[in-house]
């Protein structure tokens, strides 16, 4: 992560760069939701914490950047609020983000082992998971959503509209795009078909870095899929310490369509 802190942290093209946002996992999210946008924006770059080069690389993209990270608002520069950056956040229900990464976990030989599932739902629900608690993410944009300019997305939606969805992008970057246009992203940004695109679903990447015997990179691409986990007390558990960590907050999420 710490590669990532520096990037544009002096740099006055900074104030050109849109970052696309999510929280680790939100199903797929990141290609349902933010794949429109590549498409809007042009191809955003990949910055990840585990490469040396991650800085130099950001600063030698031309102007433009988009860019793709999973920091919470607490770990961003200063500097990409103060140069007004735009951010596209694209937030998943809790229940099956969870579900989402802890299969991405079992199958992914980078990250600790998960455990069981039931292991794994305590670490979920006390932020002990890779880019910290879900709670604390998605409060920390929604919350910063009126100050600054980003637009929030929910992943649900997209599943239930991607048209609408993808219009709501083209307005806040300032893009007009014809409906045959429109028509083309929806189908191409499909879950179906980026499933089946190997540049997406990482089936070029190692068995030694992911395991897809395990479970795929894309999954399902589903909203509900909880409910084929959780069990009714570990579903009433949720409840409770959902109620608590979002005391206060306004925002509402979909558990099924």
């Amino acid at each position: 992560m710490t590669a990532f802190l520096g990037v544009g942290g002096g740099s006055h093209r900074a104030r050109h760069m849109a970052l696309l946002r999510q929280p680790g996992r939100s199903g797929s999210a990141l290609q349902a939701g933010a794949a429109p946008a590549e498409l809007l924006l042009g191809h955003p770059q990949s910055i990840l914490h585990t490469e040396a080069d991650s800085v130099d690389r950001a600063n030698a993209m031309p102007s433009p950047r988009t860019l793709r990270t999973h920091l919470s608002t607490a770990l961003l520069p200063p500097s990409f609020w103060e140069k007004r950056c735009k951010f596209l956040y694209v937030a998943r229900n809790a229940k099956d983000c969870m579900v989402s990464y802890y299969h991405f976990q079992r199958m992914n030989k980078t990250l600790p082992d998960p455990g069981t599932w039931e292991e794994y739902f305590e670490s979920f629900v006390n932020g002990k998971v890779a880019w910290g608690s879900w709670f604390d993410h998605v409060k920390g944009w929604w919350n910063t959503r009126d100050r600054h300019q980003v637009l929030f997305l929910f992943y649900e939606d997209i599943k239930r509209d991607p048209k609408q969805e993808i219009r709501k992008v083209m307005q806040f970057m300032g893009k007009s795009l014809g409906e045959a246009v429109l028509d083309k992203i929806v189908r191409e940004t499909s879950f179906e078909k980026m499933k089946a695109n190997p540049m997406i679903n990482r089936s070029t990447v190692s068995k030694s870095i992911m395991d897809q015997s395990i479970s795929t990179f894309m999954r399902k691409g589903t909203v509900g899929d909880w409910k084929n986990h959780f069990t009714v007390a570990q579903n009433e558990r949720f409840e409770d310490i959902y109620r608590e960590k979002m005391a206060g907050s306004s925002i509402h999420f979909c558990l099924e369509l």
